[in-house]
């Protein structure tokens, strides 16, 4: 069984805690705004003026507000599957920002997108695509909104990350707790089956640090990032194996913390259609420019 194939989110699932979380989600997302500032610094090295924007999985809206104070003159869109994530952004921004009072926001899926063919020179989409379902539809219908020449700009999650849950789970139970993720070999394949071209990837580690494995626990479900693989456990945890996955997990415990370690993707890809010679080099940065650059 390939990668793909193991990837598989139950999408009502998952949408559903999504918007059970709107209202917390800025009390626990300080690791989605770092990897989004993170993803946005490649911005600092290529080439780009985008007239129109979409952030793609906004939630909250951390990366379109980023994006809109950088291309001051872009019209910026917000995208999201969980209706009270873009509600909540509205209402927390809407006197704030100038481009949200035109309310640039559309509630739908990544694996299919409510968007006309060619609309947007810049895609950006900060830790969202592992939710997809079907990841090469999501990549497809990205490349598919893109005009010629545009910037596809993301970060995902790969499979070491919450390794240490995931190990100690397997301890106490044979079915999944936490969600499977690509690979970034698996995210360069897609990229360039679906036709993008010149992409460039890094898979950075980010290690955060507890007190215990329910701060953990508390702070994945306020963004709502809770296992929804098909093949998890319907039931509740129970005290009993609760205990039992703590006691595992304090095996892990280092410097009297808690490691919990997320492998993250970041890269970006063109679509350049048929285009050529000089301009495609000019977008073509390797991954050692990118490292020394930073």
């Amino acid at each position: 069984m390939t990668t793909l194939e193991t990837n598989k989110i139950d999408k009502l699932a998952m949408k559903a805690r999504f918007n059970r979380a709107a209202v917390t989600y800025s009390q626990h997302d300080f690791l989605q705004k770092e990897v989004a500032l993170r993803t946005l610094q490649q911005l600092d090295y290529l080439r780009i003026t985008p007239g129109n924007i979409i952030d793609l999985g906004s939630g909250t809206g951390t990366g379109s507000k980023a994006l809109a104070k950088k291309f001051k003159k872009a019209n910026v869109f917000q995208l999201d599957i969980a209706l009270s994530m873009l509600n909540y952004a509205r209402g927390q921004t809407k006197l704030s920002n100038r481009w949200f009072q035109k309310k640039r926001m559309i509630c739908g899926d990544i694996e299919s997108l409510p968007i006309a063919e060619k609309s947007f020179d810049l895609a950006f989409s900060s830790l969202a695509l592992q939710w997809g379902m079907q990841p090469d539809r999501c990549f497809r219908e990205i490349r598919r909104v893109m005009n010629p020449g545009g910037l596809f700009l993301f970060s995902t999650l790969g499979p070491d990350t919450l390794r240490e849950l995931r190990q100690s789970f397997a301890v106490i139970s044979d079915t999944p707790h936490v969600n499977g993720f690509l690979d970034i070999h698996d995210v360069g394949n897609l990229l360039s089956s679906s036709g993008f071209s010149d992409p460039v990837l890094e898979a950075d580690r980010i290690t955060v640090e507890y007190d215990d494995l329910r701060s953990l626990m508390r702070d994945l479900k306020g963004i709502g990032a809770s296992n929804v693989s098909q093949q998890r456990s319907r039931g509740l945890l129970g005290k009993h194996k609760l205990v039992k996955l703590e006691k595992e997990y304090e095996l892990f415990r280092h410097k009297d913390k808690l490691p919990a370690t997320y492998e993250v993707i970041i890269g970006h890809a063109w679509a350049l259609d048929n285009l050529r010679g000089k301009g495609q080099q000019e977008h073509t940065f390797s991954l050692d420019k990118l490292r020394r650059r930073r």
